[in-house]
């Protein structure tokens, strides 16, 4: 462990801190693992040169009329007999051929779902009104969400290459029901982020490397890289994204688009290749917080899943508390003076990592503070040092990790695996190396395959799963974000959501310098980003964190910051940024020394 010391508005505090590197520790065979990852990381393929010159890869994009279209739009339209559905999916695959898998090569999606024209074509062939409020709208899924159709459900990994799944996942059937035309599977980091501990955001071995649209040699970020790429790159309408912690909100932020990480069991993970029961959600990933409300409404589970036990019961935080009365439709809650009287409580925890981060999320709490919300300026989390040194969060992921994706394999037939096993998984990345580690090993795997299945046992990090359960609902929730609204009178909290996108690298892993998500990540909470501005060409977003089933509250903030910021802009496929002079920047009074943050779960 290290030792590390942060400045604060108030006071210096020295935390213990353990990084990714510190778990390899924890397992007997795990050292040995990384040990032997040189063996595997011997040759690597040519990567292109990347250069100084800021190049526009493409100029002129395909179908320019469908950039930033709305669902309102597209549907207004629908009903109006001057667009059909066909002619939309028609538009955004040249979209794709174009600038996804060809040009400037964004590699957000994996597959195109062959049978997207025929499912518009019997769309286009109902008469107004029609039923579902996604009528014809183009939605692509992470590559971890189950479809009963031509295309795999694989979670980026080779592993799962064969059968497609025997059966929808509840959300997919929601979509279908909506009347959304699924249009493929994005890329995404494989396993969710969850093999290793060395990994890169947006690279999986079926896959290869998700880009950013903003500049193609930056990073998406989290797992869910594809959805938030293709949807800010107007390759589809809206997305689905998957999260256990930060990857919904970090691709939203990286990737300029807005992203709803909805609270745990709002949404059914029936057909969802997990990571863990406890944290796992899936949420809309949109370019207005409209058409991300829209999508909410659609897939919300208003009755309890007998596929999914937590659609039934409360998340972590608020364990023997009832769930409330879901809304109807999570579209009423959209306000452009959504502001106007709220009370909001500003996290500055997080500062000091990215000064330029830093300063657009001063320029979003002073936009707040001009569109009539009252500021509680400064709050802070009492167990934020806890929080983020993750091992109760980590403990308990490794141990769902196990169970829960023994669980789903039993779903699967077909594939190239011998066993519904963690341990089949392993297997099969040692006999497929070339292509499923060529750039880092698998770590995390091989760790979670060292706990038991005693939920009171002690296990390899040195906490029972239950103990870590109930730390976490301590330091996430009774004294964590439900101590700090009601002890302020608060209706949410904001917080910046991650730093500008970095440049991907696969030799070295990711660049994380901070992240906002895990507070509400450990007991399942909601957040919504929003684009809160831009920063050197890449966007940078904001926050809005509250209690379980906070939705409402949330998307009425979310949709009045948007309103009066406006502050998405549309990507143009640059190969790199142009750094043509320094910018004036404001040296800031909030401490000396520069902080480092880079929380253990980053990005699931």
């Amino acid at each position: 462990m290290t030792d590390e010391t942060e400045n604060s508005n108030h006071e210096t505090t020295t935390r213990k801190k353990v990084s990714r590197r510190d778990f390899l520790k924890y397992g007997a065979g795990v050292a040995a693992v990384a040990a032997g990852a040189t063996g595997l990381l011997g040759k690597f393929p040519s990567l292109p040169s990347l250069t100084t010159t800021p190049t526009l890869i493409h100029q002129v994009a395909p179908d320019p009329g469908i950039e930033e279209v709305t669902i309102a739009q597209l549907e207004a339209q629908y009903a109006a007999g001057t667009l059909n559905a066909t002619s939309i999916v028609n538009m955004y695959e040249t979209r794709i051929s174009a600038l996804d898998q060809s040009g400037p090569r964004l590699n957000s999606l994996l597959q195109v779902n062959p049978d997207a024209s025929t499912i518009a074509q019997q769309l286009d062939a109902q008469a107004p009104p029609f039923a579902g409020i996604l009528h014809g709208i183009p939605i692509l899924l992470k590559d971890n969400i189950d479809t009963h159709d031509q295309m795999q459900t694989a979670a980026g990994s080779l592993a799962l290459v064969g059968t497609p799944a025997l059966r929808d996942s509840t959300v997919a059937a929601h979509l279908r029901a909506a009347g959304a035309i699924i249009l493929g599977k994005t890329n995404l980091s494989e396993w969710a982020n969850f093999r290793s501990f060395f990994s890169t955001s947006g690279w999986s071995g079926r896959g290869g490397q998700c880009n950013n649209p903003y500049a193609i040699d930056r990073n998406p970020c989290g797992s869910s890289s594809g959805s938030g790429a293709a949807t800010s790159g107007n390759l589809t309408t809206v997305s689905i994204g998957t999260e256990t912690d930060g990857s919904i909100v970090c691709p939203a932020n990286a990737n300029g688009v807005v992203g709803i990480k909805p609270t745990v069991g709002l949404v059914s993970r029936a057909g969802v290749i997990p990571i863990s029961h406890t944290q796992d959600t899936v949420g809309p990933h949109a370019r207005t917080v409209a058409d991300a409300a829209t999508v909410l409404t659609a897939i919300v589970q208003r009755t309890p899943d007998p596929r999914d036990p937590a659609t039934g019961t409360s998340p972590l935080g608020m364990l023997g508390q009832p769930r409330p009365a879901l809304p109807a439709d999570y579209r009423a809650f959209l306000n452009p003076k959504g502001l106007q009287g709220a009370r909001i409580g500003v996290v500055r925890d997080f500062e000091g990592f990215s000064p330029h981060a830093d300063a657009i999320f001063d320029s979003a709490v002073t936009a707040i503070g001009s569109a009539g919300a009252t500021l509680v300026d400064p709050v802070s989390f009492p167990h934020l040092a806890d929080i983020n040194s993750g091992l109760a969060e980590f403990t308990v992921l490794l141990f769902d990790f196990k169970i829960d994706i023994a669980n789903y394999l039993k779903t699967r037939t077909g594939v190239p695996i011998a066993s519904p096993t963690l341990q089949a998984l392993i297997d099969f990345n040692n006999a497929n190396a070339t292509q499923e580690m060529p750039f880092f090993a698998q770590e995390i795997f091989d760790l979670a395959n060292l706990f038991s299945s005693n939920p009171n046992a002690t296990q390899p990090l040195g906490l029972s799963y239950n103990d870590s359960l109930a730390i976490d609902q301590k330091i996430g929730a009774t004294e964590g974000i439900d101590q700090l609204l009601k002890a302020n009178n608060l209706d949410a909290l904001i917080a910046g959501t991650d730093s500008p996108a970095w440049p991907t690298d696969l030799i070295n892993s990711d660049h994380f310098t901070f992240g906002t998500s895990s507070p509400c990540a450990i007991v399942g909470y909601p957040i919504i980003n929003v684009p809160a501005g831009m920063s050197f060409g890449v966007p940078v977003g904001i926050s809005f964190m509250g209690t379980a089933f906070s939705e409402p509250t949330l998307i009425k903030l979310a949709s009045g910051f948007e309103a009066v910021t406006q502050a998405r802009q549309k990507p143009q496929f640059l190969q790199t940024l142009p750094f043509s002079g320094p910018s004036p920047f404001k040296v800031r009074g909030r401490g000396l020394l520069p902080k480092r943050n880079t929380p253990l779960v980053s990005q699931l």
